[in-house]
């Protein structure tokens, strides 16, 4: 056990270390500045001029958003259209794979279109290799490259001097994709081939078993994908088992690499915000709440795990650790840390069944959920984030007695009003999808059977879980539940779109304002942001939106559960 905890602390460090240079390196790519990646401009120059963009024209945050929106509709009905027409792709669908029920292919065309990539499917036994390359492998960089660009948005509008451009989404979007999330994915997909991962087209192949019988193996392209879906923070896997599947993590060198991935971008954005602002200690200030939380929660996942299930003493087994939907090759920890990395930045992959954790340790990638933004997906943990501070920031300036002001703009009716809309909506789509399907389940004793085989207290945090995983874009879930199902596909899609857009719009509303508004100097009177006081504060405004919005669905599922033991 101290092999495999020296383990998770490694990965951690390690995936801090790497954050620092990726930070600066993407701060380059956000100003213009050249950097090593230039080799790529005249693919960037080609796409633009076939896409009639003007990358050099300057946006206020209404024109951006409205090309982030405009251009996410048309991946939307491009991945829809490809899915329920999948029989007539006219070539890489060896296994003959029919076309998909219109309810699951709006919600997996949402799901990977907002960078959730939540899978009501499997993909070896239903998508084409066309389907799982040219669509879903495609739209995991466009949606991961819509993020990293509204990120930069924001970091502009943060430095602006009274004026309202704030640069251009296209630009930005495209080099996310070719200068930072193209690279990097090479890198994995390197690493994860070297060490077994299939990379190829060929249809299902009979093996024999140990048993010696017979079993149909699906293989495929899954290096390249697997490699965007942790890079990106989407999570969707090639295969149904997703990481937990040795061809997508075949041992734990892979599971090293897949899980620094994972942590890779989104810190590095933390620190990005310091570079680019040239607040680098108030990015500290930022990471280091981040990394409290992060750091905290995995130790009690950890614990959990290795405490075990009191029902395994009691059939007098020596060892309580809760193996149960975990891979042996990964062990307890390393679970644990996935399972928290994971639900942290909203990637969702998984390498253990989170159905099959302890009630608190799922109560811990639940509320990573809720608080959604400990590092979180790339670029949109950081805008979930910024609204946090400018709430904190808020209580902070009424505890003092002064005007809230934020990197010297004054924070003023307007600029709170949308971070409380933006704070509220999150529970709001959690708690009323959560509280519609408890209600429906009860209400039919049948479709409650059908829709969930863990009643009780297991069986709401299983329904819990769907609707906080999909408005969190997070994507991962409680696999007891029975999703495939119009009720589910529909509904799921209909959260995802509302937690992935306007939790964006919003933001960069409020520094589309404040970016207008005159800088005030800093005096003895302004609020020091770069304070452990302030990351305190911070860190209690976290904890409590949490606490009020989530403690009583909470104590109905995973800690009802908890006490039942």
């Amino acid at each position: 056990m101290n092999t495999e905890i020296i383990g998770v602390i490694f990965i951690f460090l390690l995936s801090l270390l790497l954050a620092w240079p990726l930070g600066k390196y993407m701060v380059k790519i956000f100003k213009g500045e050249r950097v090593w990646s230039d080799f790529m401009s005249p693919i960037e120059k080609w796409i633009f001029r076939i896409s009639g963009v003007n990358p050099d024209q300057k946006l206020d945050w209404k024109d951006n958003m409205k090309a982030l929106v405009v251009i996410n509709i048309g991946f939307f009905v491009v991945a829809f259209l490809f899915l329920v027409l999948q029989s007539f792709h006219p070539f890489w669908n060896p296994n003959g794979f029919e076309n998909w029920e219109p309810t699951l292919a709006f919600n997996t065309a949402v799901s990977f279109t907002t960078n959730t990539n939540l899978q009501h499917y499997s993909g070896e036994s239903g998508a084409s290799y066309y389907t799982q390359l040219l669509v879903f492998c495609w739209l995991q960089f466009v949606s991961a490259g819509t993020g990293i660009a509204a990120c930069a948005l924001l970091f502009q509008g943060l430095i602006n001097r009274s004026t309202s451009e704030l640069g251009n989404f296209y630009n930005l979007m495209v080099k996310s994709c070719t200068r930072i999330l193209l690279p990097l994915s090479v890198v994995l997909a390197i690493i994860l081939m070297a060490n077994g991962t299939p990379t190829n087209f060929e249809a299902l192949q009979e093996v024999r078993t140990l048993e010696g019988k017979s079993q149909l193996v699906a293989a495929g392209p899954a290096a390249p994908m697997v490699a965007i879906k942790q890079m990106g923070t989407n999570g969707g896997g090639f295969f149904g088992p997703n990481s937990t599947h040795p061809f997508e993590n075949p041992n734990y060198l892979t599971n090293i690499a897949e899980n620094i991935a994972i942590l890779l971008i989104p810190m590095a954005l933390v620190f990005a915000f310091g570079f680019y602002t040239d607040r680098k200690k108030l990015a500290l200030v930022f990471i280091g709440v981040m990394s409290i939380l992060f750091v905290s929660f995995t130790a009690i996942s950890i614990s959990q795990e290795i405490a075990g299930n009191p029902e395994f003493t009691k059939l007098g087994l020596s060892d309580p650790t809760n193996l149960e939907g975990k891979e042996v090759r990964f062990g307890a920890a390393a679970s644990s840390l996935w399972g928290v990395s994971t639900t942290s930045t909203s990637n969702g992959s998984v390498n253990s069944m989170h159905d099959s954790h302890t009630p608190l340790s799922g109560g811990i990638f639940l509320l990573d959920m809720f608080i959604n933004a400990i590092y979180g997906g790339v670029g949109v943990g950081f805008i979930n984030f910024f609204v946090f501070v400018i709430v904190a920031v808020f209580i902070a300036g009424l505890m003092i007695g002064r005007t809230p002001e934020f990197m010297g703009k004054k924070i003023e009716a307007r600029e709170i009003k949308i971070a409380a809309l933006i704070v509220i909506l999150h529970p709001f789509l959690i708690l009323t999808g959560t509280a519609i399907s408890s209600y429906l389940a009860a209400k039919d004793p049948a479709l409650y059977t059908d829709w969930i085989h863990n009643p009780g207290f297991h069986g709401l945090s299983e329904m819990l879980y769907e609707f906080t995983s999909s408005a969190a874009n997070n994507g991962s879930g409680f696999e007891g539940l029975n999703d495939d199902t119009p009720f589910w596909n529909i509904m799921n899609g209909i959260v995802m779109l509302l937690g992935r857009f306007l939790p964006i719009i919003g933001p960069l509303a409020i520094v589309g304002s404040l970016a207008l508004k005159k800088t005030v100097p800093e005096s003895s009177g302004s609020l020091k942001l770069e304070t452990p006081a302030f990351g305190a504060v911070l860190l209690s405004v976290i904890l409590i939106v949490a606490a009020l919005a989530f403690f009583p669905v909470m104590a109905l599922g995973p800690i009802a559960e908890f006490f039942s033991f």
